[in-house]
């Protein structure tokens, strides 16, 4: 791991017009380092007519291939969501998500083992990241994921079926909203 200093990143910003709202993509040429969704305007009415689109609003004149790489994602997962599963990710360049630590293996294993349309809870994803005691701490690692979407931490529920809190409780709605789209989007 990199001592702080050791590696300075030039970040740049793109914004994009999603049916959740805007969603600000930051990152460097080593990668993605988070994604906000700024919860702008309320996610937009879902119709079998109309295509949900997601466009660049706002973009530095040149970026990585990698900030390209997750806007090309997260457009597809509006757009065309079942083609998204088949699109590379983008390298991800964030302290949270590289080593050992619990909550860099729970992320880890959500984004590989829990894919479009499919939930999990709590307890699973602490099961499945090999400690089935650490419920509460995959609920940190959720509130932690620095790139929610590309790490789907809206595809974990609880044990009950309920859906769970989504940005700290503040975007339950946005989380209602992913997971209607998944189940939709998967059928068609």
């Amino acid at each position: 791991m990199k001592k702080q200093g050791e590696s300075r990143c030039t970040q740049k910003t793109i914004s994009l017009l999603s049916p959740l709202g805007t969603i600000q993509v930051s990152g460097c040429e080593n990668g993605v380092h988070t994604i906000q969704i700024l919860m702008d305007v309320a996610p937009a009415e879902r119709s079998s007519e109309a295509p949900l689109s997601c466009a660049v609003t706002d973009s530095p004149a040149e970026t990585s291939p990698e900030m390209q790489r997750c806007v090309e994602w997260l457009q597809a997962y509006f757009t065309e969501p079942q083609t998204a599963g088949s699109l590379p990710l983008p390298a991800f360049h964030h302290p949270t998500l590289q080593g050992d630590a619990f909550t860099s293996r729970v992320l880890q294993v959500l984004l590989r083992d829990v894919k479009f349309g499919e939930t999990v809870s709590y307890k699973r994803l602490a099961e499945m990241a090999g400690n089935p005691r650490a419920v509460r701490a995959v609920g940190g690692a959720m509130r932690r994921n620095p790139v929610p979407l590309l790490i789907p931490c809206h595809r974990v529920i609880s044990s009950s079926g309920q859906s769970g809190p989504y940005m700290s409780g503040r975007g339950d709605h946005l989380k209602q909203w992913l997971l209607t789209h998944e189940r939709q989007r998967g059928e068609g």
